[in-house]
């Protein structure tokens, strides 16, 4: 016996089926969520162990991606497109009228951000988790934002592989070998290779060039005990002496471990070797850019700003840092203490494995001040609590430039650079930061 379904219910079916469907949500798309992202390719990071100069540069771009695809016809905010060294003639033949600018915005950060880490898949498992999402809210927005997005970011993308980046990878490793004992070797307790020699030809994002903000020549380095030099490197040994004799819990310890930010720390436990991996001295600082977008209730659209401008200037100060650093080649205090004047000194903090002048966490805290200050003005109150996930409590700051004093002197209580490269260092920060604010052109007026 043959059924024939009826057409009429056939029909009737086929619109019950409709009218189950979900409707079709707007996406919206907050500044929590870019900070989400922002905080995802940290942790990425932080399991790779990236150096501070390439974890700046893992940074610097999704941030302009970002920025780029929400800003190319904004009424608040200028394109960088040349504004910033070869970054030309931005294009999109998209039509903005159905797209959601926030939502292609985080796109384009996920995008380029797949690109700059090892652990890849674990960047698209989180885009992935997210485009499942938005696109059973809303598929025909999500599918307009996404091409959108991913036509800047393929344009960001091209630009990022121009700035040597790929060509420094093969460049020869730093020459230890030398008979100037001024210079820069290898220190325990791992005996790491100098990181990164190559990093000033790294394209600057904003710089005329690396060496735009060459910091003084270092004192002259001597060993006679009325130099300059020699009574720099007695106030690191005495400094951090005092310290140990006070307690272990003085106000200078719980600073120097508050900025530490050293990503790779090597740790020694009878035959075995291990790593305890944290965040980097630029990521301080995103955090505490993040931690001002929130006090401040920012906005998306001033939150990828804000993200923007304080990576593009951090990226640009350890391009100049680095420049100084294998320019003077200056041997670490924890070489020539050990080797002239006690062999039993360690530093409070790991020496990390680079040359000593300048600071580079004092430039880089330098010039993320001002830009920060630039944003959100002088005396912003703010909890630092970057540091909580590795342990150490928050540090509470009535300004950026309290936090990035604090940040550089904590150098000179961790044992691992003199005052001089402190002090240089920070005013070469400040230096870019005030650069920075003024060759770029952010908000329209």
């Amino acid at each position: 016996m043959n059924f024939k379904f009826p057409h009429y219910l056939f029909l009737l079916t086929i619109l019950i089926f409709i009218s189950c469907e979900q409707p079709q949500q707007p996406i919206e798309i907050k500044s929590s969520d870019f900070h989400n992202a922002v905080d995802q390719l940290t942790k990425i990071m932080i399991r790779d162990i990236f150096s501070p100069p390439v974890a700046s540069r893992i940074y610097v771009y999704p941030n302009i991606a970002a920025y780029e695809t929400l800003n190319q016809d904004s009424k608040a905010y200028n394109s960088l497109s040349n504004q910033l060294n070869e970054l030309k003639g931005l294009k999109s033949t998209t039509d903005l009228t159905n797209v959601n600018l926030n939502l292609a915005s985080l796109i384009a950060y996920i995008d380029v951000a797949k690109e700059l880490v090892f652990s890849k898949d674990l960047m698209l498992l989180y885009r992935d988790s997210l485009y499942t999402l938005y696109e059973n809210k809303n598929r025909k927005e999500f599918i307009t934002s996404k091409n959108y997005g991913i036509g800047i970011s393929n344009q960001i993308l091209k630009w990022m592989h121009s700035d040597h980046y790929n060509e420094t990878r093969v460049m020869s490793n730093y020459n230890i070998y030398s008979q100037d004992s001024s210079r820069w070797e290898p220190t325990p307790p791992a005996y790491t290779n100098g990181i990164e020699p190559h990093w000033s030809k790294i394209r600057p994002f904003i710089l005329d060039s690396a060496s735009q903000f060459q910091p003084k020549p270092h004192p002259k380095f001597s060993l006679e005990a009325n130099s300059i030099f020699h009574s720099e490197l007695m106030e690191v040994y005495n400094t951090t002496n005092a310290i140990r004799n006070s307690s272990d819990t003085s106000p200078e310890v719980e600073i120097a471990q508050f900025w530490d930010c050293n990503p790779f720390v090597s740790i020694n436990k009878g035959h075995y070797m291990f790593a305890a991996k944290k965040i980097t001295p630029g990521a301080h600082w995103i955090g505490i850019c993040k931690i001002a977008c929130k006090t401040s209730n920012a906005d998306f659209s001033k939150t990828v700003f804000a993200y923007t401008k304080t990576s593009l200037t951090i990226a640009d100060s350890f391009i100049s840092c680095w420049d100084e650093k294998y320019r003077s080649n200056l041997i670490r205090p924890e070489t020539l203490i050990n080797r002239y004047i006690d062999t039993e000194w360690a530093p409070i903090l790991q020496t990390p494995p680079f040359p000593e002048y300048t600071s580079g966490h004092s430039v880089v805290s330098g010039a993320a001040s001002e830009v920060l200050t630039e944003i959100f003005g002088n005396n912003f109150h703010f909890e630092d609590t970057t540091e909580i996930p590795y342990g150490l409590p928050q540090r509470n700051f009535t300004s950026f430039q309290a936090a990035a004093q604090e940040a550089a002197i904590s150098r000179l209580y961790g044992g691992i650079h003199y005052r001089s490269a402190i002090e240089a260092g920070l005013n070469q920060g400040h230096k870019i930061g005030h650069f920075t604010n003024s060759k770029i052109s952010f908000i329209k007026h």
